[in-house]
């Protein structure tokens, strides 16, 4: 099994790590992948560098299995990240537009309702990412994150993106470049200790996984128990990727309610339950960014799909 790790020349905060990574002991050239997908490799992982945006080569993960027979395990895109705040951050985050519906045409690449397995590392990395800036002294002057469910491109194995922000001054700053490559380094056990983040539902004394429901794009109440806890993370679908009608009464039914909201909760719980075989997926609500109807509603559908909904202390 082998892990891509993915990167661009078009995009300073991709290529930087990219390159930082390459400096690291034992890289060799890999094979012309496509024809214009240069590849190097170092133990289990491939490192991929295309020229086109980050978001725009769909089916990497299953394009490499095709040629070269080597299955995928993980797929993990280098990319840069930005805010309004223009804040400098570190940021970790699922791929997937399953709010979207058919016909629709996403702004950021991906397929409507469709959500990649999100990658079991992304809540231990968060962890390892901010241990990792602590030494390197990038904190407090950068925030370190997770970000909502976003974007594509279209992949089948669990995925996640790393990014650096938020302007092109943090882009290009090797310090923080350092600091990615690091992590996949350090994350993958090439370094001194040992691969951290690996599933394994018959080894991991905690099998709990967080399905994060509501809040803000930087999931705040989320971030809260994974930041604490360093819990295993699925799906964190905003507030933005529940589309739901106002109904204009307080009592009605969840399937009344129109919108695109039990589509991306589903696609969201069946991608995490993918990517964490054996785990109990529960769902997580940030109560307080719901209306009334709209946790109720919430919370009859999840209970006719039978996923348990989890309190903070459940992922402890």
């Amino acid at each position: 099994m082998v892990t891509l790790v993915v990167a661009t020349t078009t995009d300073p905060a991709s290529n930087g790590p990219a390159t930082a990574l390459l400096s690291m002991p034992g890289w060799t050239p890999g094979p012309n992948f496509d024809g214009v997908i240069r590849t190097f490799i170092c133990g289990h992982l491939r490192l991929l560098q295309h020229d086109k945006g980050i978001v725009e080569e769909d089916d990497l993960d299953l394009r490499w299995e095709k040629a070269t027979a080597e299955p995928v395990d993980e797929v993990i895109f280098l990319s840069k990240h930005t805010a309004v705040s223009n804040r400098p951050a570190l940021t970790i985050h699922p791929i997937g537009v399953p709010h979207l519906k058919k016909g629709d045409v996403p702004p950021q690449g991906g397929r409507p309702g469709w959500a990649a397995p999100p990658n079991p590392r992304m809540g231990p990395w968060l962890i390892l990412l901010k241990k990792i800036a602590q030494s390197h002294n990038l904190l407090p002057e950068f925030e370190i994150t997770m970000e909502a469910t976003h974007h594509g491109p279209v992949t089948t194995k669990p995925t996640m993106f790393i990014e650096i922000g938020s302007t092109e001054e943090y882009w290009k700053r090797q310090d923080a470049a350092r600091v990615v490559a690091l992590l996949i380094w350090e994350g993958h056990g090439l370094g001194e200790g040992s691969a951290i983040g690996t599933w394994d539902s018959c080894t991991t004394p905690k099998n709990k996984v967080l399905l994060g429901l509501g809040g803000g794009h930087y999931v705040p109440r989320h971030m809260d128990i994974i930041q604490k806890d360093g819990c295993w993370v699925g799906h964190l679908l905003s507030g933005y990727a529940l589309p739901m009608e106002d109904p204009g009464q307080s009592k009605v039914k969840a399937e009344d309610i129109g919108g695109t909201w039990r589509q991306a909760i589903k696609a969201a719980f069946d991608a995490t339950r993918e990517a964490f075989p054996g785990g109990e997926i529960l769902a997580h609500l940030d109560q307080k960014s719901f209306k009334g109807w709209q946790k109720n509603a919430i919370t009859e559908y999840l209970a006719s799909q039978n996923i348990k909904v989890g309190k903070p202390s459940d992922f402890c």
